[in-house]
């Protein structure tokens, strides 16, 4: 086993694109710019008369939506298209509760909504938002479950972030409550950050003195599961005692991990990333089973994306010695499913990835940390 799993520095909060500087141009940044404009014209063309997309689903999507246009840089916040989905994210501030999910929205949307529209509202850029991106931290906080709900750091549930402040943590909804913490400019040594990495260090499949939960050992590989709450979950069909971690959750955990201020050199860290190194591909949303290979695809790819910029990382030596260029092997797995009217959508429904806007967004968003630079 190579201890040198990475060539790369760490980079922690910088902006999208900035990874590639300096190095010449590629044969792919006239790709890349080719799939993020065809993406971005089909979004265009099916925006809601409203500002919105896909809002008849769910009104966060169209926070994934603009957040992904955003961050690839090719359209600017004074563009028509951007301005109306701001206008429809302004019409979803509460500023009486402190959420972006709505008047009157159902609480189960409110911190995945929220988190999502913060980060859309940080990419606009605007000194506008400053107020409202502010009180939607302070309420995303109140979401989190810790001793305001009667939870102690010993509790299965304590740290982590589930849809409001009723449902069951899971780790989806913890990266996206961490990501709009971090993009709102929380500070890093706030307690939410502290008590989060509770939560997100139990979601590991590891055995340490950060989990002690009686599956922490069964498989022992560093990858995360859905959450440890209740006795702990995957998403993985028919598993039991045991939980497999899986792709998109693992780099979700490493990306959390990193805004809790974990460092490469932590045996967390370590571990999760040598189950990136024995489990990289972008054919499928690894350590899902063959015949669901492809449940969540695009959201893997986006957490995939993000986590390894987060690293710092540029070329990615998996387990038998090879070197990954992750950022070429992304931008080549995106042009081969991108359709012909430029949207990017999952045959597979699950969690709502036959949604073309939904999916779009997210391969932007992916996208954006893949730009190559002149």
């Amino acid at each position: 086993m190579r201890t040198q799993l990475f060539v790369g520095v760490y980079l922690i909060g910088c902006l999208p694109g900035g990874v590639w500087a300096g190095e010449p141009q590629r044969p792919v940044q006239r790709q890349w710019e080719q799939m993020v404009d065809r993406a971005i014209e089909f979004l265009r063309q099916s925006q809601a008369e409203n500002g919105s997309w896909s809002s008849n689903r769910n009104p966060g999507i169209t926070g994934v939506v603009l957040t992904g246009i955003l961050e690839t840089g090719r359209v600017s916040v004074d563009d028509p298209m951007v301005t109306k989905a701001i206008h429809y994210i302004e019409s979803l501030i509460n500023p009486e509760a402190g959420h972006i999910a709505g008047p009157g929205a159902r609480v189960q949307l409110q911190n995945y909504v929220t988190s999502v529209n913060v980060m859309a509202l940080r990419a606009a850029g605007s000194d506008k938002y400053q107020a409202v991106v502010k009180n939607a931290a302070e309420f995303l906080k109140k979401l989190q479950w810790d001793e305001g709900e009667g939870k102690t750091p010993e509790d299965d549930f304590y740290g982590g972030a589930g849809y409001d402040s009723r449902s069951r943590p899971d780790m989806s909804n913890t990266q996206f409550f961490l990501e709009a913490l971090k993009a709102a400019g929380v500070p890093p040594d706030d307690p939410a950050f502290r008590k989060a990495l509770v939560f997100v260090s139990r979601s590991q499949n590891f055995k340490s003195e950060y989990n002690d939960r009686p599956w922490a050992d069964k498989i022992n590989d560093g990858s995360f599961i859905y959450t440890p709450a209740g006795g702990g979950e995957t998403k993985i069909d028919n598993a039991q005692q045991a939980f497999p971690g899986y792709g998109s959750m693992t780099y979700a955990g490493i990306k959390s991990m990193i805004y809790c201020g974990v460092s490469k050199d932590d045996p967390r860290m370590k571990k999760a990333i040598e189950w990136v190194q024995k489990n990289y591909t972008l054919d499928a949303n690894p350590g899902m089973p063959k015949a669901t290979a492809d449940r969540g695809l695009y959201y893997y790819y986006h957490t995939f994306a993000k986590a390894l910029y987060l690293l710092g990382e540029r070329v990615i030596i998996d387990a038998q010695g090879r070197q990954h260029d992750w950022r070429a092997d992304l931008i080549a797995a995106l042009a081969q499913r991108q359709r012909a009217d430029g949207s990017w959508a999952n045959d597979n429904d699950r969690w709502m990835e036959g949604d073309p806007h939904l999916v779009t967004g997210f391969a932007l968003m992916a996208l954006a940390y893949c730009k190559p630079t002149p």
